[in-house]
């Protein structure tokens, strides 16, 4: 459990390593390609959904692999977008409040990633092809999606744009796809030969949240026909670093809140070939989450007594009262998510398929937020409000995929995929908690009724090939229905409105064609559509507070995409390339909770409340370029000198009244210098943000304002040192400097709808949302 002791820990890996030295093992060596420079060429699995080179695939996709991700001391996803063009993940600090007014700053820890400019669920996550639970905010209250433990991967694949065909329409930005760990990749030597018994174990310290992380994996062969894995991690850390100053344990704190986090994740993987034509995995994962965080910054500087006449106050002065007389609010967050994947993989040789692909896969993840918020005494009894949100997942997943290749001409061949993919979703949230005397007791609540979100698609891919060209077409028809399972505690305060099923279809085509002009340059373009069905939550949640009426949407319509992109990719012997420019048009693009102000148009009341509702927009468009690559300078003083550089760029318009789109990130480049011997690395990287202007915002001032302007991000400059010390071939020690010059800096994501000017007496936060500052990263591998 998350409370146990760090001795707990280290003994569960003593135990995992000596259960390794126990076991016979034997393994099986891997080949794979080189480029022109000789440098491996990298295969994945997002583009084709089977292995496939990179290069060979007309889209743009960052990989990062088990080496990037040591080197890069990679500790969760927000630290696997750090370099990526036109990648974010946003990471606000924990200044959310418990009760009150809805304020869910950074209670959604890692909100999850941002492609091209568009995020949260229109971007698909998957962990070894199984989608990962969605984002939910309401209120106060948001569950982020960072379920993922980067100690069980060993490769992370990043798709810019849809991926409509194979992986779902709904991944209108993007997906990203967490590879884990196999038993394979632990027994075979360096040198290709097979070893005895495998594994690996290491040591994390991150300064920015002065955090640690200790992890183990063992893997051993039974018999002939089976392989298996077992992975452990653990880590606690406290809140991330930043720059301000101001220690005041008030609303006009800058200085983090105390925060303690923690972290436990195990995954076991079979391997199992009971014929040459035939291989099944079955993979067990189990990752939890624990958050503590003290909220400070709740605290109001001067506390006002509540007037003994409370009962005679307007419902405007008994909403206001409690937010004025807060003596402090603390949360405690937790997520599991555990999964059960058979895998199978069937060779046959027929008419209709050489190969067929099976998957089942179960998932239950759950979060909780329990937090309290102390009043001022004159309330009656303890003068505490609790409050407890949860908001769960559980799924069932399936999949069928054949594959056949074929050979028209001595020139010419094709591979066809084509499958069915099937998922089953039941969703529920629910609200409980407690208000002292005099508040109006609370009534425990789901603000959206339980849910089933199920889909159901055929898909089918052709890629033509020769040795050119590779002309990609496929199209997918999908079909969705939301059924209400049951609408036993749907907020009581709007029982008119019952909660609705929904159900649709849409069929989703796409094109791409690459072009090996020469053997070391190559151009592709391709054109995607995508189609994202509306949430239960966004169609159902509903809401009542004093002056304020959240109301449900049955008459939401599905989001559709429409994506072109063109790229040019260079391999030669000194410089690697990759290009894209790219625009995305977007219809019915839908707006979580928009304000459509008062019915009449006057000042909100209790009879006149401010309505929200999710609603979609006509049109928007979003379009960008994106560069990254390599260039190695050559053999200097027994080392080798490369440098590594990406930028992206990214711009976006709301079509239906031409104003900008806030949530666009500003430009972001980075480049380095690597130096690299036979037993040490040492890289300088630079990373520069563009400005955030107000020209780039539909509104200089920030959301349900007309006097405070929203703060933008100056542009920033930072340095990381970094290295390698290869001890001996099976121990390395990695180390980096993060934020060399001590830089003071702001990303775009963090600070939107933050005020620079807040209403006296309150004092400008916005050193609060800064990036940590100087620290120092370090960590210790063995491999055995």
């Amino acid at each position: 459990m998350l409370n146990s002791s760090k001795t707990i820990a280290l003994n569960q890996l003593a135990w995992l390593v000596g259960l390794s030295l126990s076991t016979p093992l034997s393994a099986h060596a891997q080949t794979v390609s080189t480029t022109s420079t000789g440098s491996l060429k990298e295969v994945v699995i997002s583009g084709s959904r089977s292995e496939q080179y990179l290069d060979d695939l007309p889209i743009s996709m960052d990989v990062i692999n088990a080496t990037e991700i040591e080197d890069g001391q990679i500790g969760d996803i927000r630290d696997a977008a750090k370099y990526l063009p036109n990648v974010s993940v946003k990471r606000a600090p924990a200044r959310f409040s418990v009760t009150g007014r809805g304020n869910p700053v950074g209670a959604d820890g890692n909100a999850g990633f941002n492609i091209r400019g568009q995020g949260g669920n229109r971007v698909v996550m998957l962990i070894d092809g199984v989608r990962l639970p969605r984002s939910y905010i309401n209120g106060s209250n948001a569950f982020g999606r960072d379920s993922v433990s980067i100690g069980l991967l060993k490769r992370i694949e990043v798709v810019h744009g849809p991926t409509s065909v194979l992986y779902g329409s709904d991944g209108l930005a993007g997906m990203v796809n967490f590879i884990t760990l196999e038993p394979a990749d632990f027994l075979t030597r360096s040198d290709g030969t097979a070893k005895a018994f495998g594994g690996k174990a290491w040591m994390n310290y991150s300064g920015d949240d002065q955090g640690a992380t200790v992890g183990a994996t063992v893997a051993a062969r039974a018999g002939d026909n089976a392989e298996w894995s077992i992975t452990g991690t653990q880590s606690r850390s406290s809140a991330l670093g930043n720059k301000g100053e101001n220690d005041s344990a008030n609303v006009d704190r800058t200085t983090p809140n105390p925060q303690s986090n923690g972290g436990d994740s195990l995954l076991a993987k079979l391997v199992f070939r009971p014929t040459a034509a035939q291989r099944h995995v079955l993979t067990v994962e189990h990752v939890q989450t624990k958050t503590d965080v003290d909220l400070l910054s709740s605290r109001v500087k001067t506390p006002v007594a509540i007037p003994l006449g409370y009962a005679a106050l307007t419902a405007a002065q008994k909403a206001a009262a409690p937010a004025a007389a807060i003596l402090g609010e603390s949360s405690v967050k937790t997520m599991d998510r555990s999964r059960i994947t058979w895998d199978a993989l069937y060779r046959l040789n027929m008419p209709m398929a050489d190969s067929v692909k099976t998957a089942v896969s179960w998932q239950d993840a759950s979060s909780q937020d329990n937090g309290q918020t102390v009043l001022k005494t004159a309330f009656a009894n303890d003068g505490t409000r609790v409050r407890k949100t949860s908001y769960q997942e559980r799924a069932w997943q399936g999949n069928v995929q054949a594959e056949k290749s074929m050979r028209f001409s001595p020139t010419w061949s094709q591979k066809l995929t084509y499958g069915f993919d099937y998922a089953s979703v039941d969703i529920s949230s629910f609200a409980d908690g407690s208000d002292p005397a005099p508040l109006t007791p609370f009534v425990p609540k789901r603000y959206f009724p339980d849910t089933r979100d199920t889909s159901q698609a055929i898909y089918i891919q052709g890629e033509l090939i020769s040795d050119q060209w590779s002309i990609v077409p496929g199209v997918r028809f999908d079909q969705f229905s939301l059924d209400v399972l049951s609408q036993d505690g749907y907020f009581p305060g709007i029982a008119s409105a019952a909660g609705k099923s929904l159900s649709g279809s849409a069929v989703s085509p796409k094109l791409g064609v690459l072009l090996r002009a020469t053997p070391e340059f190559s151009v592709y373009g391709n054109y995607a559509s995508g189609f994202r069905a509306p949430e239960g939550q966004q169609v159902n949640s509903a809401l009542e507070v004093s002056t304020a009426r959240l109301l449900p949407n049955p008459d939401l319509k599905p989001e559709e995409s429409r994506n072109f992109e063109f790229g040019l990719r260079a391999r030669t012997d000194r410089m690697t390339l990759d290009m894209a420019v790219f625009r995305a048009t977007y219809s019915n693009l839908i707006v979580d909770k928009k304000d459509l102000g008062t019915a009449n148009g006057l000042a909100a009341s209790v009879a006149n409340p401010t309505l929200f509702q999710t609603v979609n927009i006509d049109k928007a468009s979003i379009s960008g370029f994106e560069m990254k690559g390599s260039m190695a300078w050559g053999t200097f003083a027994a080392g080798k000198l490369s440098s590594p550089f990406s930028y992206g760029k990214t711009r976006g318009t709301n079509d239906s009244n031409g104003l900008p789109l806030n949530y666009i990130e500003p430009a972001k480049l980075t480049a380095g210098v690597k130096f690299e011997t036979s037993s040490w690395d040492l890289r300088l990287d630079v990373k520069h943000h563009a400005e955030k202007t107000l020209t780039e915002l539909d509104s200089v001032f920030i959301p349900k304002s007309s006097t405070q302007l929203q703060f933008t991000t100056p542009s920033s400059t930072t340095f990381d040192l970094s290295g390698q010390w290869r001890i001996r071939k099976d121990l390395r020690l990695n180390f980096a400097i993060v934020n060399l010059t001590d830089q003071k800096y702001w990303h775009w994501s963090d600070v939107q709808g933050l005020a620079s000017n807040p209403v006296a007496p309150l004092l400008p936060v916005m050193d609060a949302y800064t990036q940590p500052g100087r620290h120092l990263n370090m960590s210790l591998v063995a491999e055995f």
